[in-house]
């Protein structure tokens, strides 16, 4: 499982330019203006095969001087206590502030390992003010730039030995499906949870997880054997000065990280948010299988046909490219539909591990590529010769060899997914297709 990273600083340091640097992505919004981001960005980092989640603790809205401390405490207090390291970035060409010693004095106070990253070394000649940082107690500065790359190799270097070693507790789970119920506040989790265990706790037992705050709960009634991955922070409630938002995604991100299949909350009777479509994003990032369970269906102002049809039809759209996911309109409260929610997740999750046979992958798929073969490109042909699934992968994954693999582009990649879900149910799960030179 990976593991969670933060970076946390004053506005304006570079923390967005430094995460999307990190990532290889441009997701969140680079500005001088301090207070630019305003939706916190999460991504994955994958740096000499060790891979782990990042989030961008940024864009506090600033009124007063007041709110904008009462503000940095709460998103330092946050990204402490669920994050397993904290990037702590400052400015090397102003120099430590007020607001950088605020952050550092509860940095300081924590357990957790902390990385003094002092950005905006964009030349040598700011490298003759990194030294002042060391006043801030927080061990070396590490001197990077975040908008050309100088010093994020050995930043992540660091990172990556920093990093706490899980406890070696998952292995023993390996064989029993483990789902996570996620969404964003009040979409249901909770009750749907209670529906699941809240009768007969006799026969529900929590196994500790890998990280501090995963909990595998056992679900072993009505013919079903599963792990339900929750979070510390779903059993209990969030003090009332807690960004509800910020909480709930880093939650989502412990128990996607922790899953084998995902169950997606939605409200009903909200539609689609841009926060649905933040956690799906987390779901297809971490490569995970997906159920899609608009709840509340029993207070729907319409419940016809037509108006299943029209929410579908959203959901699939918001999510595309991806489509290929079960959507089920069910009711947590009255119970309405909640074990078909287990019977299709515990189908998404035999899907995972469905294997395709070689002699019957190659029949089916060659008559495919024979129908429509890759686009030429500068006169020269792809020839695809061998279709094989790779064995023991989390994700199914087929490898197609071929004699120009650089020149097969996504769309005929997207084809050929389309094709072996047509023909083979991978319903719910990601696929991979890989293209490799004979």
């Amino acid at each position: 499982m990976s593991q969670l990273i933060a970076i946390v600083g004053r506005p304006n340091v570079g923390k967005s330019t430094l995460f999307n640097r990190l990532t290889k992505s441009r997701t969140a919004i680079v500005d001088e203006t301090a207070g630019t981001t305003r939706d916190r960005q999460y991504g994955k980092v994958d740096w000499n095969g060790k891979e782990f989640s990042i989030v961008d603790t940024g864009g506090w809205v600033v009124n007063s001087e007041d709110v904008f401390e009462s503000e940095i405490n709460k998103q330092v207090e946050l990204a402490i206590e669920q994050a397993d390291e904290i990037l702590f970035v400052v400015d090397a060409m102003n120099g430590v502030t007020d607001l950088d010693d605020h952050v550092a004095e509860i940095l300081r106070k924590s357990r957790k390992p902390v990385i003094l990253v002092a950005n905006k070394v964009d030349s040598n000649e700011w490298l003759y003010n990194v030294p002042e940082f060391y006043g801030l107690g927080l061990g070396d500065p590490y001197p990077v730039s975040a908008v050309n790359g100088y010093g994020t190799g050995d930043l992540l270097d660091e990172v990556v030995k920093k990093l706490p070693e899980a406890d070696g507790e998952e292995e023993q789970l390996d064989d029993i499906a483990k789902f996570a119920i996620v969404g964003r506040p009040n979409a249901g989790k909770s009750s749907l949870i209670n529906a699941f265990i809240g009768e007969e706790r006799h026969i529900v037992t929590d196994v500790a997880g890998t990280t501090r705050d995963s909990i595998y709960t056992r679900y072993n009634k009505f013919g079903f054997d599963f792990y339900l991955v929750d979070t510390a922070g779903i059993r209990k409630k969030n003090k009332v000065n807690e960004d509800i938002e910020y909480y709930s995604v880093i939650r989502s991100i412990r128990a996607i990280e922790a899953s084998d299949v995902c169950i997606l909350m939605i409200d009903a009777t909200r539609g689609i948010e841009a926060q649905d479509v933040s956690i799906f994003s987390l779901i297809q990032r971490n490569k995970k299988g997906l159920v899609v369970v608009v709840n509340k269906w029993d207070i729907a102002a319409d419940k016809s046909q037509a108006a299943i049809n029209h929410f579908e039809n959203a959901i699939r759209e918001r999510f595309a490219p991806f489509v290929d996911f079960p959507i089920i309109f069910a009711s947590a409260l009255t119970k309405q539909r909640i074990f078909k929610v287990l019977e299709t997740a515990l189908a998404v999750y035999q899907n995972r591990r469905r294997t395709v046979p070689t002699a019957q992958l190659n029949n089916v798929m060659r008559e495919a590529i024979d129908a429509y073969p890759p686009p030429s490109n500068k006169g020269k042909f792809v020839k695809i010769k061998y279709i094989t699934m790779l064995k023991g992968a989390t994700v199914p994954t087929f490898i197609f060899f071929c004699n120009l693999p650089q020149w097969v582009k996504e769309p005929y990649r997207r084809y050929l997914e389309n094709k072996i879900r047509e023909n083979w149910d991978f319903s719910g799960t990601p696929v991979n297709v890989f293209m490799r030179e004979k």
